[in-house]
């Protein structure tokens, strides 16, 4: 379970965010990332009980600790962020580059100016702008890259149902874009539509 010593290691009066993202694997939609920070510790005590890695999480859960996220952003007491790269950037410069772009862009939108930003996995991005430290299952360690997470995959899988019913029969309200049995069918049927990575294996042979 996630708690606050990456945080704590950095030094109390250092800004610590914490990034995630969600989407890498699909083959439509954009890259999502969150930022997450504590400003202060005094936030609800459901809240820390429950942040876990979001793959852990029910779907009930996840938007649950969403809320209470927001909810703590309005109170004060946190500083959250989302970023997005768009499938076209994800084809011009690969999905790694498109989600440190995407962290970027969700440390920006959070208005904040952390000393350290903890970021999910075992990659550190090249002219990030702020001192960065990749932490492997960081959301399962870290209470903001957990946050962070969460972030990412709600607002993420919120996007993909709105970009459901613009381009229906892709079944992108189950799927996020992940490469499902429906997907598949509604590609054979409809083709590929502006928001499907034709840098992806998959989407190159129905270009072919």
């Amino acid at each position: 379970m996630p708690d606050f010593l990456l945080e704590d290691e950095a030094g109390r009066e250092v800004v610590v965010a914490g990034v995630d993202e969600a989407g890498r694997g699909p083959w439509a939609g954009p890259v999502v990332a969150g930022c997450a920070t504590f400003i202060s510790r005094d936030v609800n005590a459901q809240l820390l009980d429950n942040l876990n890695d979001s793959k852990k999480l029910s779907k009930k859960k996840r938007e649950m600790l969403y809320d209470l996220l927001q909810q703590e952003a309005l109170r004060g007491t946190m500083r959250l962020g989302i970023g997005l790269a768009s499938a076209r950037e994800i084809d011009d410069i690969n999905i790694l580059n498109a989600s440190f772009l995407a962290m970027k862009r969700a440390v920006e939108n959070a208005r904040i100016e952390p000393g350290l930003v903890l970021i999910d996995g075992n990659r550190e991005p090249k002219n990030f702008g702020y001192k960065t430290k990749a932490v492997v299952k960081g959301d399962a360690k870290s209470y903001s890259v957990a946050a962070a997470s969460i972030l990412a995959k709600v607002y993420r899988d919120r996007l993909m149902e709105e970009m459901a019913v613009r381009y229906p029969g892709y079944g992108f309200e189950k799927n996020a874009g992940y490469g499902t049995k429906a997907h598949i069918e509604g590609l054979k049927k409809l083709g590929i539509t502006p928001e499907h990575r034709k840098s992806y294996a998959p989407i190159k042979e129905f270009l072919k």
